[in-house]
């Protein structure tokens, strides 16, 4: 449903660096670099954007949600955020609130997001 996203960072150079380093296990990259705007996503086509923070007031935190291929590239994530200086919010398990399989973990990235990595799928 969504074709693409982006959240406005207060320091773009360390939001830059949190989120290639917890994209990366994903399997997704920097596609494009604008220096004021940089899209991520799986080539060709970035689906995630960040850019400068250049318009409204006051923080409202967002909750962004990144598809995992399976459960060790979640723990891959939240290894890298933690490698990266992120608060954990919530370590890697099954959430079975959500549905059986649901598998997640939930970091804050240096603005305050809520970012998580999710499968959806049984571990095999």
């Amino acid at each position: 449903m969504l074709d693409h996203l982006g959240i406005q960072c207060a320091d773009l150079a360390a939001s830059t660096t949190f989120y290639d380093a917890v994209l990366a296990p994903l399997g997704a990259q920097r596609i494009m670099d604008f220096g004021v705007a940089i899209g991520y996503g799986i080539p060709p086509k970035p689906d995630f954007w960040i850019g400068k923070f250049d318009s409204g007031e006051g923080f409202r935190e967002s909750h962004i949600a990144f598809e995992a291929k399976d459960r060790a590239t979640v723990r891959a994530f939240q290894s890298a955020a933690v490698a990266a200086g992120a608060e954990v919010l919530h370590e890697a398990r099954l959430w079975p609130e959500y549905h059986p399989t649901y598998y997640g973990a939930f970091v804050r990235d240096p603005d305050g997001n809520n970012v998580e990595a999710v499968c959806h799928t049984p571990d095999s």
